[in-house]
């Protein structure tokens, strides 16, 4: 395509990413945004990546590539004869990961933490067979700045539109293209429509309308509880519009949700929610306060099987039950915000970090957040999980049943452990990237590691894993696999890629540079 018109619905990072390779490209780009401000989640996200074959890795000894790597998202995904492109897309994914997101971003300057973190190894199904999880130096809010500065220093600046509060309801449909898109500027109130030769999709998905996804639950009954971790503009509303224009959505009701969400300590909207990384060491235990099996929850293997879990018996939520040393020591939070040493790229800070953990995190999220209690006691823990949740399902005797067998075998030493949570402690702490955040066999009502502390965790809402199916042009597709003309969708719109890339499950870390992958998808068939 010569010189045009592109529309970019949407400005997070596949937004952005998009908006920089068209104006590379010589194109003149408008921007739609909803929100006040650009960068979407991509503000708040982490920054993880899961990333084959890349310099990392091999300085880490980690025979990873695409092959491997492959076979472990194919294990994962159990994808069905009809998802053709989803698996094409999951291709592309593994060979075009290192030169595309890795190389790419090394090259305008972002970096990685040398540490490749080894998350989702699979439980029943086999996941991450090796460590591939790279986590940006600065988190994804650096990524964002610098998309954000990039265009804004652009030699060809002047041609792109920023229009914020701009909320797209619908497309143009001209002579059989996508020709533009109308909607309301929710600053004025005033309807709006503008023209263009393409349209691309970047909205994102629909995990922020909670009702929406307990429509399309389809993992046991729909969850009573559940927090918002994506946002409310993700409402799913242009995948609608695109669907009465003829496109083709796929697999709408597979969605990536978290089993440890709390209260956000600093809500934005109603229901907001905060994503931890639950502690290794603690006991998980039911709603009643008895310890969930036969297998025991521990993270780092399975998230979506826990989620099913939890959906398919309907509790309401879990409870992780540990103590301060091992809060102190394994308790984490997703996102930039919770994790100042790293998205301020402190390195001294970042090191302190490693060797003592976190304990301001877990001050604030005492102080803060009403699904964090302690006591000094297993009596007053109990009391006060009772008072949390408005019921008395659960007592002290019941605690110390589940914890005192747990204690025991940490005390009889190593080689007498016969718990599964104790073995998965012992293969995680195999890895050193594991090893440092991971306590040595803690017992949790060792005296000298308290006040004992109970954490109320529900389910959390995060991506969307369907979406509108687009080709490898990222060109979404009609109901009989034809490209609509004019209409593209990058990122979470697509599924990230294909209209759902991951399949039923996710390697983790895929999200992220599936959002950039998509958009340079869309430029190169733009761009010629």
């Amino acid at each position: 395509m010569s010189s045009s018109r592109c529309l970019v619905v949407g400005v997070g990072p596949a937004g952005l990413a998009t908006a920089l390779g068209l104006l590379d490209a010589g194109h003149a780009v408008t921007l739609l945004e909803r929100a006040a401000a650009p960068g979407g989640l991509g503000l708040h996200a982490f920054g993880g990546m899961a990333l084959c074959g890349t310099p990392l890795q091999r300085r880490s000894g980690i025979p990873d590539g695409p092959a491997v790597a492959l076979a472990d998202w194919l294990s994962f995904a159990g994808f069905g004869p009809e998802d053709e492109w989803p698996r094409r897309w999951a291709e592309h994914y593994v060979e075009r990961c290192v030169p595309e997101v890795y190389e790419a971003l090394r090259a305008r300057g972002l970096r990685f933490i040398p540490a490749v973190q080894w998350v989702e190894r699979g439980w029943a199904t086999p996941g991450n067979s090796l460590p591939r999880y790279h986590v940006l130096w600065g988190t994804a809010r650096h990524l964002v700045n610098s998309q954000l500065a990039a265009l804004r220093e652009h030699r060809h600046a002047a041609r792109l539109d920023w229009r914020l509060q701009h909320r797209v309801d619908d497309f143009e449909h001209t002579d059989g293209r996508i020709t533009g898109v109308r909607g309301v500027d929710e600053n004025t109130g005033r309807e709006f429509r503008f023209d263009a030769d393409a349209v691309v999709v970047a909205a994102g998905g629909l995990t922020g309308d909670l009702a929406r996804v307990r429509a399309l639950w389809s993992a046991g009954p729909a969850p009573a509880e559940l927090l918002n971790g994506s946002h409310p503009h993700a409402d799913g509303r242009l995948h609608d519009a695109a669907a009465r224009h003829g496109a083709r959505l796929a697999h709408l009701d597979r969605m990536w949700h978290y089993a440890a969400g709390v209260a956000h300590p600093n809500p934005q909207f109603d229901g907001h929610g905060l994503s931890l990384i639950p502690t290794r060491s603690a006991l998980w235990l039911g709603p009643d306060g008895r310890r969930i099996g036969p297998e025991p929850f521990v993270t780092g293997y399975d998230t979506a099987a826990m989620v099913e879990r939890i959906a398919r018996e309907s509790w309401p939520w879990t409870w992780q039950l540990l103590n301060r040393r091992i809060a102190d020591k394994e308790l984490a939070a997703s996102g930039a915000e919770h994790n100042p040493q790293i998205r301020e790229r402190r390195v001294l800070g970042f090191v302190r970090q490693l060797l003592r953990g976190q304990p301001e995190l877990v001050d604030e999220l005492l102080a803060r957040c009403p699904d964090f209690v302690q006591g000094a006691t297993l009596d007053e823990l109990a009391r006060r999980m009772n008072a949390l949740t408005g019921d008395e399902r659960l007592d002290a005797p019941t605690l110390q049943a589940q914890i005192a067998p747990y204690d025991a075998q940490i005390t009889r030493g190593p080689a007498l452990h016969d718990d599964d949570q104790l073995r998965r402690i012992e293969h995680l702490r195999r890895w050193r990237g594991d090893r440092v955040r991971t306590c040595r066999y803690q017992r949790i009502l060792d005296p000298a590691a308290g006040p004992l502390i109970a954490i109320r965790c529900r389910l959390l809402t995060r991506k969307s894993m369907g979406g509108l199916q687009t080709d490898l042009s990222s060109r979404v597709l009609d109901t009989n696999g034809t490209p609509i003309a004019g209409l593209y969708a990058v990122g979470e719109a697509a599924g990230f890629g294909g209209g759902n890339a991951s399949g039923r499950k996710s390697l983790e870390g895929t999200f992220l540079p599936g959002c950039l992958l998509t958009a340079n998808a869309a430029v190169r068939h733009l761009g010629t």
